[in-house]
């Protein structure tokens, strides 16, 4: 088993850390596009790692189960997962 760590921001609640690679804070708009392309939704990524975000949303429940996700100022356009969900931030898995 994994060894768990406890973070100590805020965001976390005290939970114990789970994540593969750290995360940096970052405030970088972007874009989710799923449907094949007819369908899109603006958000804010509030962290980011090589393999995970934290996306925020005025509401989450539009957000489908998986989108790919264009971020500002960033040319690759990524396939994303939703790991977790609240009402306004989903966590997602990027491959």
């Amino acid at each position: 088993m994994a060894s768990m760590k406890k973070t100590p921001d805020a965001s976390s609640g005290g939970r114990a850390e789970r994540r593969s690679r750290p995360r940096r804070r970052v405030l970088k708009g972007a874009i989710i596009h799923f449907n094949k392309g007819y369908g899109a939704l603006e958000c804010v990524v509030r962290n980011l790692s090589e393999n995970g975000a934290r996306l925020a949303f005025g509401e989450t429940t539009a957000v489908p189960p998986a989108f790919d996700l264009k971020i500002a100022g960033d040319e690759t356009v990524r396939a994303a997962n939703v790991r977790w969900r609240t009402p306004d931030s989903v966590g997602v898995s990027l491959a």
